[in-house]
């Protein structure tokens, strides 16, 4: 088993409840435990910008899955929640990326870990920081990164708000 960390944001019909089912179909996928998740964060989009905002969340998993086996269980829940590609950085119902893998790295252009972006996104960085703000990427904490990125606006949500 080793732990990863993945990120999910939807920005499409009840992005709530998209959210919560990907974290379940991804907990029912064989090699696959969900052993922590963030709050939810609301954030205004990235890229294309005529959108609406999203909603994210970091989970912890453990797996026994090969890298390339996860990148298929995540992709297999983005088909089942109806994901669709026609606008790069455009609306989605639900968007599964993997963050990190403990002892992996990859630079391949399907699947680059840690995440290539993830670095540059509060959206990412600041729900990751709530579950190991520790955790040494590229040679600095997780809430090292996050502070250079204290120009992103990032809220998290309340209870009443989902």
């Amino acid at each position: 088993m080793s732990k990863s960390y993945l990120s999910l944001g939807s920005n499409m019909g009840d992005r709530i409840a998209n959210l919560k089912m990907a974290v379940d179909l991804l907990n029912q996928t064989t090699g696959i435990q969900v052993v922590n998740k963030s709050s939810f964060y609301t954030t205004a989009p990235v890229g294309y910008l005529d959108q609406n905002d999203f909603i994210n969340i970091v989970i912890e998993i453990e797996t026994e899955l090969e890298p390339m086996a996860l990148l298929s269980g995540c992709q297999s829940v983005e088909i089942e929640l109806k994901r669709v590609r026609l606008i790069h950085w455009g609306p989605r119902t639900i968007d599964v990326d993997i963050l990190w893998i403990e002892n992996f790295k990859s630079d391949l252009e399907i699947l680059t870990v840690p995440h290539c972006r993830m670095l540059e996104r509060a959206f990412v960085m600041v729900p990751l920081s709530e579950l190991n703000p520790s955790l040494l990427i590229d040679q600095q904490m997780v809430i090292e990164w996050c502070s250079h990125l204290a120009d992103q606006e990032v809220r998290k949500m309340t209870h009443e708000e989902w």
